[in-house]
């Protein structure tokens, strides 16, 4: 379904996308229509980390960043943006809660106190 907003030559055009994993949408066939999901990070003014501000749909990276910009920095809260296809994410689960995240006690090598400081070096 595509609607307009009748505002003149630059008038944007809206397309309803319905997700391919809806049972109710369309005919049931298996196709995607949905555009890519990117990931998107800012960072705030004073020159903080990136964090994480939320998630868009777009068709390619430029058009990504910049949605992103106008909907999470439009107000000057952002210095930069990075934008991340979600498929391009890998993270771990809660069930990786045991040795993945064990910190390296059994490690004593990673202790600061088996390396010696160099001469003229203060600490």
């Amino acid at each position: 379904m595509t609607t307009s907003n009748h505002g003149g030559p630059t008038a944007a055009v809206f397309t309803n996308m319905t997700d391919s994993r809806d049972p109710n949408a369309g005919n049931g066939a298996a196709t995607d229509s949905q555009w890519p999901l990117w990931e998107v990070f800012v960072q705030p003014p004073k020159g903080e980390a990136h964090e994480h501000a939320g998630s868009l749909h777009a068709v390619s990276a430029e058009m990504a960043l910049q949605n992103a910009r106008d909907v999470y920095a439009r107000r000057g809260e952002a210095v930069s943006i990075w934008v991340v296809p979600s498929e391009s994410i890998t993270a771990s689960t809660p069930e990786d809660m045991g040795p993945f995240f064990d910190p390296g006690n059994d490690k004593p090598y990673r202790h600061p106190q088996f390396y010696k400081v160099p001469r003229g070096v203060r600490v």
